[in-house]
């Protein structure tokens, strides 16, 4: 543990692929006028990174050396969301897509790139907090945070938000396709020798199934008073 996340109060979000992870944070570090980590967007800039370069996804060695001068920055914009920055390009976006997804996965779990990003993800954590967003958060990267929540919701309920988000941008885009990507995801997140996804013993488990962003916010804000950590 670095004397930095010695220093600084942490609070991790983990789940699977569209659990509201993502949104939750970015409230949840406004909210509290902490910092952010989107873990995952890490990896899905290395994915982007190895696209770029020619890297194949089974070049262990050469994804390894990649992650560890991954040129990446996060920038804070006016309107409270965060500009992401690889090798002098704003890729915010492109690393959203689906492709990069499924390429990020496939990255996430190779043992050698996961040490590789650990302690630049543990730099992020300086005063007076930091919201970390991901699979491993609590278990793995901060194992001594002060409040680990595990954020879950149903496949057939996470599918059906990630088609509300893609199909005014991609027309064709294939409820039941989502629901079987989701569900490969799970699976490859869950089963991987390596920081597999699952909860941390001490993580406060929420289902978002039937559940608001604004009730999920609440219920992780509640938690955060309880321990101090406001």
């Amino acid at each position: 543990m670095s004397s930095q996340e010695k220093q600084a109060a942490v609070i991790t979000v983990d789940g699977p692929s569209g659990s509201g992870k993502g949104t939750v944070c970015q409230l949840l570090a406004r909210e509290l006028g902490w910092h952010l980590l989107d873990s995952g967007a890490l990896y899905r800039v290395t994915a982007l990174a190895a696209r770029h370069h020619g890297v194949e996804l089974d070049d262990v060695e050469a994804l390894e050396v990649l992650a560890a001068h991954l040129d990446v920055r996060f920038k804070a914009t006016d309107g409270g969301d965060t500009q992401i920055i690889l090798e002098g390009e704003e890729v915010t976006h492109a690393i959203r897509n689906e492709r990069v997804g499924e390429d990020a996965s496939v990255v996430a779990a190779l043992g050698p790139v996961r040490e590789a990003l650990l302690s630049r993800q543990r730099d992020f954590a300086l005063a007076p907090g930091l919201v970390a967003d991901g699979r491993d958060m609590g278990t793995v990267v901060f194992p001594q945070a002060g409040l680990k929540i595990y954020l879950d919701a149903s496949a057939e309920e996470r599918a059906q938000r990630r088609y509300k988000q893609l199909i005014s941008k991609e027309p064709g885009a294939s409820l039941g396709d989502i629901l079987n990507d989701i569900k490969a995801r799970d699976a490859r997140d869950m089963n991987r020798a390596v920081a597999p996804l699952k909860p941390a013993p001490d993580a406060v488990i929420l289902d978002s199934t039937l559940m608001s962003i604004k009730e999920v916010l609440q219920a992780v804000l509640d938690e955060a008073r309880h321990r101090g950590l406001r």
